[in-house]
């Protein structure tokens, strides 16, 4: 193994195989025949090495093709098994023999049975060939493939550094890598699930399909290696040591590799060239370095009051400069009682509807319908769109007690914004924004008019329909901001999985699977998950049809009552009996301890969690 945890193979890639030197013109114009160690052609040739005397192996380093006439080879048959050993020890590529000066008709018997017996490709001329011919047409093909693997190599850093200062997403990062290699790329969370993923031309569903329990079969030894055992090279992705996924290449793609390039070995067994070493890792560092930068595309008049916001979310600013430059705008913070509130659609913007232009107007949309209803309920706030889906705002109040009415008051305004939208869009009366977040249309009988018409801005009672209204703790000073803010986005995301309709979201109405689920892109919960269900999940990829997770979920679920675990995983007591005690063995853990069954049905709901959209 390489110190970058790729294989030796790999490394060698580069080197032409003792199969293609047969090949070349200069070794074909001496007739060459294989007489021994046929599984040995596809190893790599280091380099050529001319030698006429029998202790050469002590001046050799390994990977070399020994040219020799055999004048200077022992001429008992002792001598000759101790000259194919000590060549088959010290790791040469192979050995060829001109026939002629020292035998005639072929090599002994002797030599060819002790080199079929190490594996060490033993070639006979049949015609007297200048040596030197032989060794400058491998040097130069060995320099060549060098020069190629350096050129390749100085694309590919050029490649991803122009990709790094675009700020380009993952999905074109995989896209470019799957672009140079040719071959499957697949990013994936630390919980096997799939982020993004380029096939390269196969087919999507043959590559994605039982993904989670393929992967955890893949197992490579180090940050960056290569699984012969299933044709991947993985290498870890993450920043400022928190790890957060995997970055995959499958080679040889479909048994064969995809790109040779000149030099590199066509033997599917010798592991992928170290260019593409090179290249996941960039890209792994390119997808990095990506997460940590956040672009922003709005306009410069939206600009002062997300910064502001921003600010208070990210410590980008001294609170004092927060005040001061709120205070400017007309928004007083200071004495005041602050809450944080976050409005989201309950659904994501549906993928295909429209592209990110639909996107972005369907956020601006909800923006608008935000700042109307502050306006209409007569409430002081800093307020933006906060990420691609949710708009945020820091009410100011003047005591605690106006907390509730404040919220009740936001809330009934943001519906009546929102019905209002959509009653003028049905009346074909065209609004400046569609608030209700449908582009601005000229209502006609049906069609349209019929999609508006069914907006869920027209549900009564509640929340207004389609949003979720979220809102944090209240605090006293600017410096405790954050926190209320950042309580109201975990509950914002996490009432997405409530379909209770709630004028507002707090606190006290968000649970344990919903605090799952809004924590379930952090790698510490998938970290947690590993470790506690790592192994059985594992188990379960090798052993589809046993189901063990089934089994410890009956279990749980049913309170640690091993009877109605039985019932309700649909098993006789002993088979339920003995799967509880195999996932015991497999886990390393007492079921019968509260302590050990509560981690692991927090851990199977964390899983539950990241598995779910």
């Amino acid at each position: 193994m390489s110190r970058s945890g790729v294989t030796e193979g790999s490394v060698s890639a580069v080197f032409p195989t003792v199969r293609e030197v047969l090949a070349l013109d200069p070794v074909r114009h001496g007739t060459p025949r294989v007489v021994a160690g046929d599984a040995g052609l596809d190893g790599p040739v280091r380099w050529v090495h001319v030698a006429e005397v029998p202790d050469i192996a002590t001046l050799l380093g390994g990977g070399e093709l020994v040219l020799t006439t055999g004048i200077g080879l022992p001429g008992d048959d002792a001598g000759l098994r101790a000259f194919i050993g000590d060549l088959a020890d010290v790791g040469v590529s192979g050995l060829v023999v001109e026939l002629g000066r020292r035998y005639g008709s072929g090599v002994p018997r002797v030599m060819i049975a002790a080199a079929e017996r190490r594996g060490l490709p033993l070639v006979e001329l049949r015609r007297a060939t200048p040596f030197v011919r032989i060794t400058e047409a491998v040097h130069a093909l060995i320099v060549d493939a060098q020069l190629t693997e350096l050129r390749a190599t100085e694309e590919i850093h050029q490649r991803f550094t122009d990709l790094s200062v675009e700020g380009a997403d993952a999905a074109e990062v995989i896209r470019q890598a799957a672009d140079l290699s040719g071959c499957p790329v697949v990013l994936e969370n630390l919980s096997r699930q799939v982020l993004g993923y380029d096939p390269a031309g196969e087919s999507a569903e043959l590559l994605l399909d039982g993904w989670e329990q393929h992967s955890r079969r893949i197992r490579p030894a180090g940050r960056t290696a290569y699984d012969p055992d299933s044709g991947w090279l993985v290498t870890v992705v993450g920043a400022r040591g928190q790890d957060w996924g995997r970055l995959l290449l499958r080679w040889p793609a479909s048994g064969e590799p995809p790109t040779q390039r000149a030099g590199e070995s066509t033997a599917p067994d010798a592991g992928p060239p170290t260019r593409l070493t090179i290249l996941i890792e960039r890209a792994a560092s390119t997808l990095a370095l990506g997460r940590l930068i956040r672009r922003d595309a709005e306009g410069l008049e939206r600009q002062i009051h997300r910064t502001l916001l921003t600010a208070l979310l990210d410590h980008t600013r001294p609170v004092d400069e927060v005040a001061l430059r709120a205070k400017a705008l007309g928004v007083v913070l200071d004495r005041r009682h602050l809450v944080g509130v976050m409005v989201r659609h309950r659904a994501d913007d549906p993928a295909g509807e429209g592209g990110p232009e639909a996107g972005q107007a369907r956020l601006r949309d909800l923006s608008e319908a935000v700042g109307q209803a502050l306006r209409e309920a007569k409430l002081t706030a800093l307020t933006s769109a906060v990420d691609d889906n949710a708009v945020g705002a820091l009410l100011a109040l003047p005591d605690p007690a106006a907390e509730d009415r404040a919220l009740s008051a936001f809330a009934s305004a943001l519906r009546r914004v929102r019905l209002d939208g959509a009653v003028r869009a049905t009346s074909g009366i065209e609004p400046t924004r569609a608030v209700s977040g449908i582009e601005p249309t000229r209502a006609t009988s049906g069609g349209e008019g019929a999609r508006v018409a069914n907006d869920p801005a027209r549900t009564a009672g509640g929340a207004p329909g389609g949003l979720i209204v979220a809102a944090g703790s209240g605090v006293g000073s600017l410096r405790e901001a954050r926190r209320s803010l950042v309580e109201a986005r975990q509950i914002a995301e996490a009432a997405r999985r409530d379909r209770r309709d709630l004028p507002v979201f707090r606190l006290p109405h968000v649970g344990l699977a919903g605090l799952l689920h809004l924590l379930r892109d952090e790698p510490r919960l998938q970290t947690f998950v590993e470790r506690e269900l790592g192994a059985l999940l594992e188990y379960d990829a090798r052993h589809p049809r046993e189901r063990l997770l089934d089994t410890l979920r009956a279990y749980l679920e049913q309170g640690r009552n091993k009877t109605a675990g039985a019932a309700a995983a649909h098993l006789s007591r002993p088979a339920f009996y003995e799967r509880l005690a195999r996932i015991a063995r497999i886990l390393d853990v007492d079921l019968d301890s509260v302590e050990a069954s509560l981690s692991l049905h927090v851990a199977l709901l964390a899983l539950e969690a990241v598995r779910t959209p």
